[in-house]
């Protein structure tokens, strides 16, 4: 793609907003020839995945990066660095080894992966595969004493052969697409309901489970092998059990990609005889069961604002079957960036601007949602404390590798004409769309539903809900290092017209008490 030049930037920032938005574009220059010349996001996306590993909740990789985080602020020259406690999560979990093959019908290795916060199968075991076949809980009452130390899975008869598909893994958002959702008029989300009867299946489909739960406990089987979504080799991890520090005991379980459960269902279906060998070690820590996010600043230097804040973020936290690149430590890497661009480029805010890596965005968005309630108030009465007045905006980076395309308004319709002019200067780039949509699932959140103004931005899809969220193949060959790049710039002037602004950002009326 052919490389952007500053003459060509400074023709195209013949840009007067209106009387109220201004941009400056001297210093659009700065931080674009900083962020797309000299840009450090892979190196940054480097250390949070490859040398950090995988960032389970409470996990010594997370620790590692939140560490690494650490240091990196300091010697950038951010102020206030540290790690703080945002509540009591639970236990920590990583995988210290696993292996798993077929040997009878023949030896087979096996794409898997341990269920987060399971234990391990206790050293090497070896067992003829049992097939459980129970549509109700009387069903059960058949393997009753003979599932001790056994290797079990379950005859799923609502799975399906894979087929295959002929859509790309990766894909960027089209201009109908991004039309769409420019020219959308409310930012209401809608969800469906279920119909009656497939809840009244589901309740019956838990209590078997339930039941078969508490047999297979009780029985101490050795391992079980759950089917994991997924194809082609990639498969998408979950929890297996609590990570609460008083977790009821559970058995090893091991989560096994569509083809090989499949092969393996098919064998025991046609009564072949299927024989796996294990080894999985996992470890628990409960040292200490807080969660922590990670913090820094640049101070604010304006007399009368410098008590105001700009915030951005970014969860920090991982799945555990890779390193956890596309989510988050693209969107992690982007915000660590673009606090370093506006440190190169020797920036004296008005207002202070603030970075939060938040840890436990998976469990529930527990990092967020722990430090809004500890520095700005609560949602459920709409309690507000002095903190809440002061801070102007909360941008977010959730969504994968992909390229900005825009923002979300997140139904706030008083800023579209402000972002829009922020965006400006960045249409040459593909970042043009303001749709007053909301989008769910991440940081943001907190700070919405305290009336804050929260923002998360729109990113091409890429392969991020296909290939690479949750999955074991989330690593950092899945970044795209142009798009973080343009990503961290745009972040970043959006800080600096954020910090500078007359006023604060204007916010949407404050809800009822929930």
């Amino acid at each position: 793609m052919k490389k952007l030049t500053i003459t060509t930037l400074a023709l195209s920032l013949c840009l007067t907003v209106s009387a109220q938005e201004k941009i400056d574009a001297s210093a659009v220059q700065k931080i674009r020839k900083e962020g797309l010349e000299n840009s450090k996001v892979m190196d940054i996306a480097f250390e949070i995945t490859d040398v950090a590993g995988p960032r389970l909740s409470n996990s010594p990789g997370l620790k590692r990066a939140q560490d690494w985080a650490v240091s990196q602020f300091t010697k950038w020259g951010l102020k206030n660095v540290h790690l703080e406690a945002w509540g009591d999560f639970g236990k920590g979990w990583q995988v210290a080894k696993y292996y798993a093959a077929t040997t009878l019908p023949y030896y087979h290795p096996i794409i898997a992966s341990p269920k987060a916060w399971t234990p391990g199968t206790k050293g090497p075991i070896k067992s003829e595969v049992i097939l459980i076949k129970a549509d109700t809980v009387t069903d059960l009452d058949k393997y009753k004493g003979k599932l001790a130390g056994k290797i079990v899975m379950f005859d799923q008869m609502t799975l399906q052969p894979l087929e295959n598909t002929y859509k790309p893994d990766a894909v960027r958002h089209t201009d109908s697409v991004l039309n769409a959702m420019g020219n959308a008029e409310t930012g209401a989300q809608r969800r469906p309901g279920s119909p009656n009867n497939m809840a009244a299946q589901m309740m019956k489909m838990r209590e078997v489970r339930a039941a078969m739960a508490r047999l297979l406990q009780e029985e101490q089987t050795g391992l079980i092998l759950t089917y994991a979504r997924g194809s082609y080799g990639t498969l998408f991890t979950s929890n297996g059990a609590s990570y609460a520090l008083d977790a009821a005991p559970v058995n090893p379980e091991l989560e096994v990609s569509s083809e090989d459960y499949l092969h393996i269902l098919r064998l025991l279906r046609a009564g072949k005889k299927v024989e796996i060998e294990a080894d999985i070690r996992t470890s628990f820590y409960d040292q200490d069961p807080k969660g922590y996010n990670v913090i820094a600043e640049i101070p604010g230097t304006d007399r009368k604002l410098k008590e105001e804040v700009v915030m951005i973020g970014g969860h920090y936290d991982s799945w555990h079957s890779a390193t956890g690149a596309t989510d988050n430590a693209a969107g992690s890497a982007v915000m660590m960036e673009a606090m370093r661009i506006l440190k190169a480029i020797d920036f004296k805010p008005k207002r202070t601007i603030r970075i939060a890596l938040w840890s436990s965005e998976e469990q529930g968005l527990f990092g967020s949602k722990g430090y809004v309630a500890k520095h700005f108030g609560d949602a459920k009465t709409m309690s507000f404390t002095k903190e809440q007045e002061k801070l102007s905006a909360y941008y977010n980076l959730d969504n994968g590798t992909g390229a900005i395309r825009g923002i979300y308004l997140q139904g706030n319709a008083a800023v579209r004409p402000i972002f829009q002019e922020w965006l400006s200067p960045f249409h040459d780039i593909g970042a043009k769309t303001v749709t007053i949509n909301n989008t769910g699932g991440t940081d943001h959140l907190a700070f919405d539903a305290l009336g804050i103004p929260g923002f998360q931005f729109i990113q091409d899809p890429m392969d991020y809900n296909t290939r690479t969220h949750h999955s074991n193949q989330d690593t950092y060959d899945r970044l795209v290092p142009e798009d973080l790049q343009r990503a961290a710039t745009i972040v970043a002037s959006f800080v600096y017209h954020t910090s500078e602004r007359k006023d604060k950002l204007p916010r949407k009326p404050l809800s009822d008490p929930k």
